[in-house]
Parts: C-alpha cells; sequence; structure tokens
C-alpha cells in the first residue's frame, strides 16, 4: 500500500515537473512535425492499461497521416517508408514518447511498468496474463524496454514483465528509470 500511494505521489509530481522543464521542447518538437508533414503534431493510439483497461495514449506524430492504423510500427512492412523526417529524428531519441507525461498526470501510466500493448496485441497481453502484468500499472518505460525493446520476441517481453510485477518496489523502479537513459542514448531496440 504505501509502495502504490508513493510511487503514484512520485508519478504526479515528476510528470508535473518534467512537464514545467520541457514545455519549450515539446513546443519545437510540436512546429517540427507541423513544419515537416501535414496532419496533426500529435497522435492518439488506443492502447491496454492496468487490468486490461483500454485507455488513449498520447505521443508526438513520427508516421505519415496515411500509415495502417492500430498496428505496431515495427510489424509494418518497410517500416522506414511510414516514418517522417523529423519522425526518425523523434524515434531515435524518444521524444516522441514525451506527451506521455499528461497519461501519467492523468493515471492512465506510471513512470516505470510494463509498456502498454496495442490493443489488438493479442498475443503479448495473453502472454502478459501468465505473468500478472495486465495487473499492474503500465509505463513509459520498463525492465523489458532496457533489455531490449522492439527487438524482443513477445514471449521474452512478457517474461520480463513478469519479472518486473515480481520485483517492483520503489528501487527497483528508480533502477529501470535511471537505466533507460542508457538505453536511450544507445538507440538499442528502437524500429
Amino acid at each position: 500500500m504505501v509502495y502504490k500511494i508513493t510511487k503514484r505521489f512520485l508519478d504526479i509530481f515528476l510528470s508535473l515537473l518534467s512537464v514545467a522543464i520541457l514545455w519549450p521542447l515539446m513546443l519545437v518538437i510540436m512546429l517540427a512535425i507541423k513544419i515537416d508533414s501535414k496532419g496533426p503534431a500529435f497522435l492518439r493510439q488506443r492502447r491496454i492499461g492496468i487490468h486490461k483497461k483500454h485507455f488513449y495514449i498520447l505521443k508526438f506524430r513520427t508516421m505519415r497521416r496515411d500509415t495502417p492504423q492500430d498496428m505496431a510500427a515495427h510489424l509494418l512492412e518497410q517500416p522506414d517508408l511510414w516514418v517522417t523526417k523529423v519522425g526518425h529524428l523523434l524515434r531515435h531519441s524518444s521524444l516522441d514518447e514525451l506527451p506521455q507525461l499528461l497519461n501519467i498526470l492523468k493515471g492512465d501510466m506510471s513512470f516505470v511498468g510494463p509498456r502498454p500493448a496495442l490493443w489488438n496485441q493479442y498475443d503479448l497481453i495473453e502472454a502478459r496474463d501468465l505473468y500478472g502484468a495486465n495487473d499492474v500499472p503500465v509505463g513509459l518505460t520498463g525492465w523489458a524496454q532496457i533489455n531490449g525493446r522492439d527487438d524482443l520476441p513477445v514471449t521474452v517481453k512478457a517474461r520480463y514483465d513478469g519479472e518486473y510485477v515480481r520485483r517492483r518496489s520503489l528501487l527497483f523502479d528508480m533502477s529501470c528509470f535511471l537505466r533507460t537513459f542508457a538505453v536511450v542514448f544507445s538507440g538499442k531496440g528502437v524500429r
């Protein structure tokens, strides 16, 4: 109980602080997206949250408007053809994820937890059920993300998510969060 309350307090505090600090960068990104390609700066995508509840995740749009919807980018045939010029930079740096600070503030997500699956990633959702990973708050980053991101097969990703469920604590969350920066800077596992 203390873990849950403290985690939520930290999520609110850190997301407010992050938005307050990063809003100029977010504004520049929005303008760059609008200059680079037609369409909105943001993408709302239906995802699976805690207890398999659906919510809409916010991201900066990195792909063309005519990209097939509700499909993980790495599953597209020739995904690079769909990604915009600015989108390549945003994806490689993970800056496309910044709007999720609002999802965290709202309570749809946490900073650390299993990454929210697309609503139609039935194989991942089912695999996570085996490990109880659908019954914890989803996160901006997680144990699976720092151990392979999109390079992981579904079964391995679900196993890492299950390991997160078993090991979760404020200390483990902090470790996952801090290790995320090294993974993001390396660019490994991004598609």
